[in-house]
């Protein structure tokens, strides 16, 4: 990586900080709506409005900052009212309240991270693969989250969780003051090359992957830490446990150039879907017995990881620089946000038959996933000479 052209460490200190706040809200969230007395129905639909707002979001604020090509002054602005709009939880927690308050938050939240990547890859355009060595900080923020997370709701109140999250919405905000701006500038007539390109087969094939691929892991997020509680592990416990998928996330992120040089993109693709799958049957059948769980966890690497990169390679390959933004707001909103916000919502229906069904539910979905990719998912953009 060629580092005095590449900011890295300001680069980093965004993903540090964005995930930072994932790994503060993904595993205990729930369980802080849990302790109001919500049931798993209402934390469901209340999990998915993030996950819902990154339908839209993403795509009206990567048209913006294609448009005006001021893609850093995008990601300022819309971490500054996350912060603003995440205030109102302080004033009231009632079921609505909290709705619009994580409609209002989301909304700017979810349009930043497309964004941010749009310009990580801009300045690594003659070394994409490198790209992993930067958003692993991400995966390191998340871990410390957790991890420090988890000790400190085991001696303190889960209700402090909403005074945690503001404060890495304040990290978000301050991290993005330091981001450097694309050198891509602004592009008002590619509009049309971008519908072409994303209306192409393979193209509808790889976001209708992505979607299957995060409907599963929206089963995952929203409910995996109430169902490792009712086990009867402790929060630090849980806390220790999530970190193990995000530590084995680490590794194969140092490794990932590596992968994407030697294997490809779409065979990569694959091994990935088709590690969710077993993943998601061993969360289900044996959540109790530790090295099982263990080793799900680890899989953790591969499930979004190793896809989450490739994926990104998927998006650069298919689209030119002039659509960049727009087209990483399109795979973020119907992979991350259609895909997520489903899982949560129709996972929590499923959970309320019996909590084994919702991880059954996840498995199948990776799986219908990995028969879609292993027929359709074919194009010469994705061979390994790319």
């Amino acid at each position: 990586m060629p580092q005095l052209l590449v900011p890295y460490w300001r680069l980093s200190a965004f993903y540090f900080c964005f995930f930072g706040l994932l790994g503060a809200l993904h595993p205990y969230w729930s369980l802080f709506l849990y302790s109001k007395g919500f049931s798993v129905t209402d934390i469901g639909i209340l999990l998915a409005i993030p996950m819902a707002t990154k339908m839209i979001a993403p795509n009206i604020w990567g048209w913006l900052s294609d448009y005006t090509g001021r893609r850093s002054a995008v990601v300022r602005l819309g971490a500054f009212l996350s912060c603003l709009c995440f205030l109102g939880i302080f004033i009231d927690q009632k079921f609505w309240s909290i709705a619009l308050v994580m409609i209002g938050y989301s909304f700017f939240w979810n349009a930043i991270l497309p964004q941010h990547e749009v310009i990580t890859m801009s300045y690594l355009e003659k070394a994409p693969e490198t790209y992993s060595r930067i958003r692993l900080w991400g995966s390191v923020g998340f871990i410390a989250s957790v991890l420090g997370g988890g000790f400190w709701f085991d001696s303190h109140d889960i209700d402090t969780l909403p005074i945690v999250g503001l404060m890495l919405l304040i990290g978000i905000f301050l991290s993005s003051i330091f981001v450097p701006n694309a050198t891509l500038g602004s592009n008002r007539k590619s509009s049309d090359r971008f519908i072409s390109v994303a209306t192409r087969t393979p193209v509808v094939v790889f976001l209708l992957v992505g979607l299957l691929m995060q409907l599963s892991h929206g089963v995952y997020y929203s409910f995996f830490s109430i169902y490792l509680e009712s086990f009867g592990y402790s929060r630090a416990g849980i806390g220790a446990i999530w970190s193990i998928g995000v530590a084995a996330e680490v590794i194969v992120f140092l490794m990932m150039y590596r992968l994407l040089l030697h294997i490809g993109v779409r065979l990569i693709v694959l091994g990935c879907l088709f590690f969710a799958t077993l993943r998601w049957l061993i969360i289900g059948y044996y959540a109790d017995e530790l090295w099982l769980l263990i080793l799900a966890q680890v899989l953790h690497a591969f499930t979004f990881g190793a896809f989450h990169a490739a994926c990104m390679e998927c998006v650069r390959r298919f689209f030119d620089v002039s659509c960049q933004g727009k087209a990483q707001a399109l795979y973020s909103s119907c992979c991350y946000g259609a895909g997520g916000a489903i899982g949560s919502y129709t996972g929590g229906l499923v959970w309320d038959v019996t909590p084994i069904y919702a991880f059954n539910y996840a498995a199948l979905s990776s799986f219908i996933a990995f028969l879609v990719a292993w027929f359709w998912l074919r194009d010469a953009k994705l061979t390994l000479d790319k």
